[in-house]
């Protein structure tokens, strides 16, 4: 690492970003280890992706960015190395600045995967070593970037069969060939589908952004109070990785259906410790206590 490590600084992309809690996040975590590292926002269009990589490359300091949404595909042709899951996916949200023998080189990863696969984890059954395998269902809203890490999320899981739930079945191509790749029996459904299908479902993943899922909850039948019996799966999860406002009103109504609702801010969180791993330097660490302290900084319970 070049220059002091006072200097270190590392920053989430977006557009829009003021609502990130990632600064908040990540500065608790530094304090935690003890390490210095200045963690900013920075407001970014995809068309600048380009620049901004040659920023990183040329200005000082820098150790890493998170990268969200819309710029997770944007900055792959820039960098230098991409991890095998970004590869598969072909979608990032975390670049590693390396400074090597006067060069940088630029490393991109994906840990959303890494914090669904947590925040799920954390309330789903616990799977049994040796039982029998068995059809298990799982359904994601939408298509797009944070959907394709939902996919190898569910993959990991144990999940066998996935359905997309998306408007536009041409713009889940790319989703279904990695559902493929990924050993799982993917197919894209509409909402009315996705409605008589729900209590197959033993999770549910919204990748939508804030408020676009709030159409859903009346077509669902989620907005009936009480909601009718089975119209969920005992024990069906959702997780609506949009934790801006919260609760959201899909959260609300599932919750309300008997189902157990995970904030998308506990994927934030788990994905954002593997973030913090990587731009720190630091594997070797007390990473419970640093888990518990961020989820202390954004008032979540602790895992």
């Amino acid at each position: 690492m070049s220059g002091p490590a006072a200097t270190r600084r590392a920053a989430v992309l977006g557009h829009p970003i003021g609502h990130s809690r990632s600064p908040l996040l990540h500065s608790t975590a530094y304090r935690a280890l003890g390490v210095d590292i200045a963690y900013t926002a920075i407001d970014m269009l995809p068309e600048e992706a380009a620049s901004f990589a040659a920023r990183l490359r040329t200005e000082p300091g820098w150790v890493g960015v998170s990268v969200t949404m819309p710029l997770k595909a944007a900055l792959i042709p820039h960098l230098d190395v991409l991890s095998e899951r970004v590869q598969r996916l072909g979608a990032l949200n975390t670049v590693v600045v390396e400074h090597l023998a006067g060069s940088v080189r630029l490393t991109g990863h994906n840990t959303d995967v890494d914090g669904i696969v947590r925040a799920l984890d954390e309330v789903l059954p616990a799977r049994r070593a040796g039982a029998a395998p068995r059809e298990r269902r799982a359904a994601i809203l939408g298509a797009g970037n944070t959907a394709l890490a939902a996919l190898e999320a569910c993959a990991l899981l144990g999940y066998t069969h996935v359905d997309l739930v998306v408007r536009n079945r041409q713009r889940a191509a790319a989703a279904l060939g990695l559902a493929r790749t990924l050993g799982l029996a993917g197919s894209t459904v509409d909402l009315a589908q996705a409605t008589d299908r729900l209590a197959q479902y033993e999770a549910v993943i919204s990748t939508l952004p804030a408020h676009a899922a709030d159409a859903m909850v009346a077509t669902l039948g989620l907005d009936r109070a009480p909601a009718r019996p089975g119209i969920l799966a005992p024990g069906a999860v959702l997780l609506d990785v949009a934790y801006d406002p919260w609760p959201s009103a899909i959260a609300t109504a599932w919750e309300a259906a008997g189902g157990t609702v995970v904030s998308g801010m506990s994927m934030l969180v788990h994905q954002g410790v593997e973030q913090v791993k990587y731009f720190s330097g630091i594997q070797d660490a007390d990473w419970r206590h640093v888990t518990n302290v961020m989820c202390d900084a954004v008032g979540l319970s602790r895992p």
